[in-house]
C-alpha cells in the first residue's frame, strides 16, 4: 500500500511538471502555470487510480476518457476566475496523458512486419502493429471528446473567460 501511495504522489508531481513544460511553450499569464499543473496533477491522477486501484482493473481508454472530462471540467470552471482561455489549462493538462508508448510500439510493429519474410512472423508483428495502433488511437479519441465535453455542455461559462478582457481588436 506504501508503495501505492509512492507511485500516486510520483504521477502527480510528474504530470504537473510536464504540463508546466508544455505550457510553456505557448507563453500564457503566470497564474496560469500553477493551474495546468494542478490540473494535470488531478487528471492524470484520476486516470491511475482507474488503472490502478479499481477491481477489476479499468481500461486504459475508458479511464483516460473520465481524466480528460475531469480535466476539461476544471478548465471550464477555473478559467473564467483567472480571465484566461479554458484551453490554456486544458491543453498542457492533457498532454502528459499521451500514449507514446503505443504509439512507439505500433510504430516498432509496422518497421518489424516490413523486415520479416515469413508470413508467421509478418502476422505476429502486424498483430503488434495494430493493437498498439488501435489503443494509440482510442486513447486521443477519448481524450478529445472527453476534453471537449464539458466546453459544449458548459458553455456560457467556457465564454465568459475572455469575454470582458482587454484585449484590442
Amino acid at each position: 500500500m506504501e508503495n501505492m501511495t509512492i507511485q500516486f504522489f510520483q504521477d502527480a508531481l510528474f504530470s504537473a511538471i510536464a504540463a508546466i513544460g508544455f505550457a510553456s511553450i505557448s507563453n500564457p499569464p503566470r497564474q496560469a502555470y500553477i493551474f495546468c499543473a494542478l490540473i494535470a496533477a488531478i487528471g492524470h491522477s484520476v486516470r491511475f487510480l482507474l488503472l490502478e486501484c479499481i477491481s477489476p482493473h479499468l481500461h486504459i481508454v475508458p479511464s483516460t476518457a473520465i481524466a480528460s472530462l475531469i480535466i476539461g471540467v476544471l478548465a471550464v470552471i477555473i478559467s473564467p476566475r483567472t480571465r484566461v482561455p479554458a484551453e490554456t489549462y486544458l491543453y498542457p493538462a492533457l498532454l502528459p496523458m499521451i500514449p507514446g508508448i503505443y504509439a512507439y510500439r505500433a510504430f516498432g510493429g509496422l518497421m518489424m512486419c516490413l523486415y520479416h519474410d515469413s508470413e508467421y512472423a509478418f502476422t505476429h508483428y502486424f498483430y503488434l502493429f495494430a493493437g498498439n495502433a488501435i489503443t494509440c488511437f482510442s486513447i486521443l479519441l477519448s481524450m478529445a471528446i472527453g476534453a471537449t465535453i464539458p466546453m459544449f455542455l458548459m458553455k456560457k461559462i467556457s465564454f465568459q473567460a475572455t469575454r470582458h478582457s482587454n484585449i484590442s481588436q
